[in-house]
């Protein structure tokens, strides 16, 4: 067989399209495949989580080393219905290096107030929030951020 450069090129074009074809199939066999394979419970569940709202503050925005400052908030469903008798984890978080760090933790429920107290052993400046994380029934929340200089 004489192999001139012109068939030669055909011939690379050639593999290189069909190359570029079976790519293109791979993804969306995978994509078929997916879509055929059963559903995990997750997205079977037909529970919808009920959204709610976080709201906190602190009493002091500016407490001495070691004096004790109270954190004021409410946890409200926002969905509709009555709020469950059950208590539901909020934590305090400060901000460390861009990254949100548990600092304590309460309870409150639903459609209900909290007053968590602390108090700090070093001088700094914080950068603080709420949050209320996912559970069966809730989805998460944060509140507002807010600051507190301990000096």
């Amino acid at each position: 067989m004489n192999h001139t450069p012109i068939s030669r090129i055909t011939g690379t074009f050639a593999v290189l399209a069909a190359g570029i074809v079976l790519a293109g199939l791979v993804p969306a066999a995978t994509a078929v495949a997916a879509q055929a394979s059963p559903a995990s419970s997750e997205q079977t569940s037909v529970h919808k989580k009920k959204k709610v709202k976080l709201e906190a503050k602190a009493d002091k925005s500016k407490v001495k080393v070691g004096e004790e400052t109270k954190l004021k908030g409410r946890l409200d469903v926002i969905a509709e219905g009555d709020g469950a008798d059950a208590l539901e984890l909020i934590i305090v978080q400060k901000l460390v290096a861009g990254v949100w760090v548990d600092l304590s933790n309460g309870s409150c429920k639903p459609n209900g107030k909290f007053v968590l107290s602390l108090s700090f052993s070093v001088k700094a400046s914080l950068t603080l929030r709420v949050f209320h994380p996912e559970t069966e029934i809730y989805a998460s929340a944060t509140s507002s951020v807010f600051g507190v200089v301990v000096v």
